[in-house]
């Protein structure tokens, strides 16, 4: 994983905030066009992706392939969670804490990233140290079975 793409401690008042930091962080690295943040904030507002898994909540905004340049993802580790609207019931927020911002140029590659995803989402134990991870590093090693 691209350690510039991965930002611990991140400090954020709404969705729109935590998107653009992640996406100006993978528009930096060229993984993604620069119609890609306002793209990604779009789709948010129609088709929500905040996911409500328990104990955690996630939200994995992304946007269609003709924004990406190379497939990625970045991860956000907000220092306060953050509102974002539920996937299964948009008129219901969330309160999200761990945000993967997914760009994917090969719309089949899609459905794997997404199932590794989950298998994250799953792992009670994994998530807990992704969430209290202190450095870059650590939370690389901890997705480094992620291809993308």
């Amino acid at each position: 994983m691209d350690l510039d793409l991965i930002a611990l401690n991140v400090e954020a008042e709404d969705p729109k905030s935590v998107i653009r930091e992640l996406g100006t962080r993978m528009l930096a690295k060229n993984y993604v066009k620069d119609t890609y943040i306002d793209a990604v904030l779009e789709r948010e507002s129609k088709l929500p992706t905040g996911l409500d898994l328990g104990e955690f909540c996630v939200a994995i905004p992304h946007t269609n392939t003709e924004h990406v340049n190379i497939s990625n993802f970045a991860i956000g580790i907000l220092k306060n969670p953050v509102e974002f609207h539920s996937m299964s019931e948009p008129t219901k927020t969330l309160k999200i804490g761990l945000v993967f911002l997914l760009a994917v140029k090969d719309p089949a590659s899609q459905v794997g990233l997404l199932g590794n995803l989950m298998k994250i989402f799953q792992n009670v134990e994994l998530m807990k140290n992704i969430r209290n991870a202190t450095t870059k590093k650590e939370v690389d090693n901890l997705l480094d079975f992620i291809k993308v």
